[in-house]
């Protein structure tokens, strides 16, 4: 019985987590209704270990979970991993923060179009390290060398790519921080 309450008593808060994470989302409910919460382990660049929530499309929480274990295994350093809601929704916010992130409702800069962070089918990493070139507002640069930046061939690309992720830094608008799963 005491197991039974104190397994309804963490699903509950779990739920909680969830509705914080999601509230003032402009996102239709059957949107809202496929994020999951998940929360991930990873290295700040003190090299302490941190936890975080990411919010993404529930199809992918198991292999989000995987990767970003595989990231800290390797010793990837991210400065923070927060739910977009935490800024308020406001992108620019977060990319300035350097905040690592997942769903978030928006359009694509500059279209019309729905971005692959509205369904929770992409996530942005250390975006002042990884900035999207031609489009950054925020004053990061560029530094393949640099403690959690993402490079071409690196472990930490890979262990998107190996798992069917795309990455924005092979885009011919490199968007370094971005890997997105179709």
């Amino acid at each position: 019985m005491a197991l039974g309450l104190l397994l309804a008593l963490v699903a509950l808060a779990h739920d909680d987590a969830r509705t914080e994470a999601l509230a003032g989302s402009t996102a239709p409910a059957s949107v809202l209704k496929r994020q999951a919460l998940v929360e991930v382990e990873h290295l700040d660049y003190d090299g302490n270990r941190q936890r975080g929530t990411l919010v993404v499309d529930a199809s992918l929480a198991k292999e989000v979970r995987e990767i970003f274990a595989e990231l800290l295994d390797q010793g990837f350093r991210i400065e923070k991993v927060r739910s977009a809601s935490a800024y308020r929704w406001d992108d620019l916010a977060s990319m300035k923060d350097n905040n690592t992130s997942g769903f978030n409702y928006r359009k694509v800069e500059g279209t019309r179009r729905l971005s692959n962070h509205a369904s929770g089918r992409a996530i942005d990493i250390n975006p002042m390290q990884n900035p999207h070139i031609g489009h950054d507002r925020t004053g990061a640069v560029y530094d393949p060398k640099a403690p959690g930046t993402l490079a071409k061939g690196s472990a930490a690309v890979r262990a998107f790519e190996k798992r069917g992720w795309t990455w924005g830094g092979k885009w011919r608008r490199p968007d370094h921080m971005h890997f997105e799963k179709p």
